[in-house]
């Protein structure tokens, strides 16, 4: 399976992108991991969005991109980061990462960027280069740790 990836600013999303990527959001997070929280926390319209398309032209994979002093005063971040049932287990998640992780590089250089990773899916983040900083912590119940990625 082929996926079409895209970077693109919050104003240059058309209207059917944006309802995909909140359809997307609320299946995944409200719906499937059974957490009602407020998904748009105001910080959409400072980021830039990556979007993975199947052949279909369906929306199966997303990150949100934040510049330093959104989410966090001295870093950038990526962030709301799914994948669609459809695809996991077929190692589209870690190309997402690969991805969103150049763009941001693309947008701010190579300076370290931040994430708030759900506990589980530390492994998943080491395998891209982050590494945790800080202890466990919960956020809308479900819990997490704070994680870097630095460069050499």
């Amino acid at each position: 399976m082929e996926i079409k990836w895209q970077c693109v600013e919050f104003n240059a999303l058309s209207l059917s992108q944006l309802y995909d990527v909140l359809a997307l959001r609320q299946e995944v997070f409200v719906v499937e991991q059974d957490c009602p929280y407020l998904d748009a926390d105001g910080k959409d319209q400072e980021g830039w969005h990556v979007c993975g398309y199947d052949d279909e032209g369906e929306l199966v994979a997303y990150t949100r991109i934040l510049p330093q002093g959104i989410s966090y005063k001295k870093y950038p971040s990526i962030g709301r980061v799914i994948t669609s049932q459809k695809i996991r287990g077929k190692k589209k998640g870690r190309e997402l990462m690969e991805y969103s992780i150049a763009e941001t590089q693309k947008l701010w250089g190579r300076i370290p960027i931040k994430i708030s990773a759900q506990s589980h899916l530390q492994g998943y983040y080491n395998s891209v280069g982050f590494k945790i900083i800080g202890d466990e912590y919960d956020e809308d119940g479900i819990p997490h740790v704070a994680m870097l990625l630095e460069y050499e």
